[in-house]
C-alpha cells in the first residue's frame, strides 16, 4: 500500500531561508540594473543633441558652448593611456611572470611581496594621485604633463595587471612546463616559448581591463594637476593635456546649460571607449579559451 505521503514535493529544513535570500538577491540585481538603465537614459537623453561630429572635430571653447568640443580631450586620453599601456605592461607582465615561474614560493620576501601586492590593488585612486604629485611632478620635476600621468596612472593599473597575469600563469597545466623541461629547454625558454603564449588569452582580458579602468580615472589626474580647458591637442610627452573625465568635471562645473548638454554627450563618448575595451576583452576571452 502506498503511503498517503507518497508523490509530495519533500523539502528539506531551511528551504523558506534558500527562497528568501534567493529573492534577495534577484531585488538587489533588480535594483541595480534598473538604477544603471535610468541613469544611462537619462545621460543619452540629455546630450543627445550635441552627440554629433562636431563633439570629436571642435575644440572647446568658453565663450561658444554651442560650437565647441572635446578633441583635445579624446587626444589628451589617447596619449595618457597609450603611455601607461607602454609602461605598465612589460613591468607587470615581467613581474608576474618572475614572481609565478621564478620566485621561491615559500621566501619571505616573496610574501611579502604578494601581501604587498594585493593591498596595493585596493587602494584608493587619490592616494595614488598623492604619490604622482610628490614624485614624478615635484621631484622628478615633470609638471603637469603626459609623461607624470601616464606613471601615475600605470602605477594604480600596476598591482591589477600583476595580479592577472599570475593568476592566467596558474591556469596553464603544469604538464606544458614538465614537458618543455623534460625536452631539454631552459626555464626560461620554458616560461617564454610555452609559459606565456599559453596564458595570453587571460592576460589580454586582464590587461584590458585594468586600462579601461585608467581611462576613466579623474581624481589622481586632478591631483597632479590636470588642465580642464585645452584648445590643443598634446605634441609631446611633456605637452600640456586633458582628459575626457577631466573635461567632463570642467563642463559640469559651469552653470550654462549648453556645457551640462557637452559634458552629457563627453560623458557618453567615455562610456563608448569603455564598453568597447570591456567588449573587445570578452571577445578575447571567448575567442581564445582553451580547454586544459
Amino acid at each position: 500500500m502506498s503511503s498517503p505521503l507518497a508523490g509530495r514535493r519533500t523539502r528539506r529544513p531551511g528551504w523558506i531561508a534558500d527562497q528568501v535570500f534567493r529573492w534577495a538577491l534577484l531585488l538587489a540585481l533588480g535594483i541595480g540594473v534598473i538604477t544603471l538603465a535610468t541613469l544611462l537614459c537619462t545621460v543619452v537623453a540629455a546630450g543627445w543633441p550635441r552627440l554629433n561630429p562636431d563633439l570629436i572635430a571642435h575644440m572647446p571653447s568658453i565663450r561658444f558652448p554651442e560650437r565647441a568640443g572635446a578633441q583635445s580631450a579624446i587626444t589628451g586620453t589617447l596619449w595618457v593611456i597609450g603611455c601607461t599601456a607602454l609602461v605598465a605592461l612589460p613591468t607587470g607582465i615581467l613581474a608576474a611572470l618572475y614572481l609565478e615561474e621564478f620566485a621561491r614560493p615559500t621566501s619571505r620576501f616573496q610574501r611579502l611581496v604578494d601581501v604587498s601586492i594585493q593591498n596595493l590593488a585596493a587602494v584608493p585612486s587619490i592616494v595614488y594621485g598623492i604619490l604622482g604629485l610628490a614624485v614624478f611632478v615635484r621631484a622628478l620635476a615633470l609638471g603637469q604633463s603626459i609623461a607624470a600621468a601616464a606613471l601615475t596612472l600605470a602605477l594604480l593599473v600596476l598591482p591589477i595587471i600583476i595580479i592577472t597575469t599570475r593568476e592566467a600563469l596558474r591556469a596553464v597545466p603544469r604538464g606544458i612546463r614538465e614537458g618543455s623541461l623534460a625536452l631539454g629547454a631552459t626555464e626560461w625558454q620554458t616560461a617564454y616559448r610555452q609559459t606565456l603564449p599559453a596564458a595570453l588569452p587571460g592576460i589580454a582580458t586582464g590587461v584590458i581591463l585594468a586600462i579601461s579602468r585608467a581611462a576613466g580615472e579623474a581624481a589622481p589626474l586632478l591631483l597632479i594637476g590636470a588642465v580642464g580647458f585645452i584648445a590643443f591637442n598634446p605634441d609631446g610627452l611633456l605637452s600640456g593635456y586633458t582628459t575626457l573625465p577631466i573635461q567632463v568635471y570642467d563642463w559640469t562645473k559651469d552653470s550654462r546649460a549648453e556645457f551640462s548638454s557637452l559634458a552629457a554627450a563627453a560623458i557618453v563618448l567615455l562610456l563608448i571607449l569603455l564598453l568597447a575595451l570591456n567588449v573587445t576583452a570578452s571577445w578575447i576571452r571567448s575567442r581564445a579559451r582553451r580547454r586544459w
